[in-house]
């Protein structure tokens, strides 16, 4: 039977507590090293020396994780088979001065990252989570998982307006959630409480990355249970699946021509330019290093980039239902049709024809069906890390991912066997 023609729900429950486990960039990392290290992967440190003895291997640096397996006898000029995503989601960050108080109400001061469907955010219960930085510099990752907060609605009563001229939402007065009752601000309130969490003495902390999530679990949705609903499918779907596909290759047995690699990057949301970020030099260090350490010259590194295939996965639009005339007549990317392979002709996604050949090649090879994306002429294209990878290093790019609708809004949705489908697809591809 064909990955096709089955719906492995373990690989979508695997995924469901993986995006329940990670309300931030720095969690999902945490959780994806965790995995790893099951499958016998360990930990080096960008400040250590490398050797080139074969296994798996990664690298940690914020919110961001770059994996690889070398097999048995791989020559410094081996190429490498790149699963690209990235770790971070809109949502709603903490400032640096958070506690906000007006009119009897406690409030955590807020700026928007990324561009969330703001109004996905109003009424819902939220947690806290992130990265607390200690006086020593060290780091302590944080979650409150229960209702802490909440982002409350204008009632209609006072803007009849909204039924005639919609929502307007304003990111700077609108969308501080309040946490509790007082009339006076406690300056070091919030982060008290969070040391408190944390089992933290006070005053030990000394920095903060902190951002909400919606507290409510994924879930499978509709008659069959066919659907799945959670938060930051956008793009966590991609780091589990090609997390799983790395494991997967690595334990195979096989002997693959090719390095399999995972590179998940954080701050694509925001353009990508941070250390951290797939615009930042940590992908081409590793694997420069990584040639390097097994004797490699820069004649084989450049042999070895040359060689080099990233498949840029990250989630795509579905066709919606109710808004049809927005996507292009010819291109429908449904739900539950297998993974989707996004193709602009003015590079805002790397695919080309060459490219093309390859991520159908890994379908064949995996029994999974593909579909195809385009964007509506008349509207604008987003993009992701594909054309950074494919500008910054030189490396043949291909852009695909998962359709799901409501991207960017605080709880999305996708097909519940199309994660499944994706992650056979990126198998394929990693083993060659």
């Amino acid at each position: 039977m064909s990955a096709s023609q089955c719906f492995d729900r373990g690989h979508t429950d695997d995924l469901m507590s993986f995006l329940a486990a990670s309300p931030s960039p720095y969690h999902a990392v945490a959780n994806a090293a965790e995995r790893l290290e099951k499958a016998g992967f360990r930990q080096v440190a960008e400040t250590d020396a490398w050797d080139g003895t074969a296994g798996g291997k990664y690298v940690l640096r914020g919110g961001a994780i770059v994996a690889w397996y070398v097999p048995e006898g791989a020559a410094p000029h081996t190429p490498f088979r790149i699963v690209g995503a990235h770790t971070d989601s809109p949502t709603l960050r903490v400032k640096p001065q958070p506690d906000l108080g007006a009119h009897g109400w406690r409030q955590v001061a807020v700026e928007i990252y990324g561009g969330p469907l703001m109004n996905s955010w109003l009424d819902r219960d939220l947690g806290l989570a992130g990265r607390l930085t200690l006086r020593d510099g060290s780091t302590r990752l944080v979650d409150v998982d229960r209702p802490l907060l909440r982002v409350p609605q204008l009632a209609i009563h006072l803007d009849r307006s909204v039924s005639s001229e919609g929502l307007k939402l304003d990111k700077q007065r609108h969308l501080q959630p309040v946490w509790g009752l007082g009339s006076d601000v406690d300056e070091g309130d919030l982060i008290s409480f969070l040391e408190e969490e944390a089992g933290l003495p006070a005053g030990e902390v000394a920095g903060w990355d902190l951002m909400v999530h919606s507290v409510e679990p994924p879930a499978y949705l509709g008659r069959d249970r066919e659907l799945l609903a959670g938060p930051r499918m956008d793009n966590l779907l991609s780091v589990h699946a090609g997390t799983a596909a790395l494991a997967a290759a690595a334990t195979s047995g096989q002997a693959p021509t090719s390095i399999p690699v995972l590179a998940a990057f954080d701050h694509e949301e925001n353009g990508s330019q941070s250390d951290t970020g797939a615009d930042g030099p940590l992908l081409g260090n590793v694997l420069e290093r990584s040639v390097f350490a097994r004797g490699g010259s820069y004649e084989d590194r450049a042999r070895a980039f040359a060689g080099t295939v990233c498949l840029s996965s990250d989630t795509g639009h579905a066709v919606h239902p109710n808004y049809a005339e927005r996507h292009d007549p010819t291109h429908h990317p449904r739900a539950g049709g297998g993974p989707i392979l996004k193709v602009n002709v003015n590079n805002r996604y790397a695919t080309d024809g060459s490219g093309r050949a390859v991520w159908a090649a890994a379908c064949e090879k995996a029994g999974v069906p593909f579909q195809s994306f385009v964007s509506n002429n008349s509207m604008p294209c987003g993009t992701t890390i594909g054309p950074i990878t494919a500008a910054r290093h030189g490396i043949r790019t291909v852009d695909i991912g998962v359709a799901i609708l409501s991207m960017h809004s605080a709880r999305e949705l996708c097909a519940a066997n199309d994660p499944f489908l994706l992650a056979n697809a990126l198998v394929a591809f990693l083993e060659d």
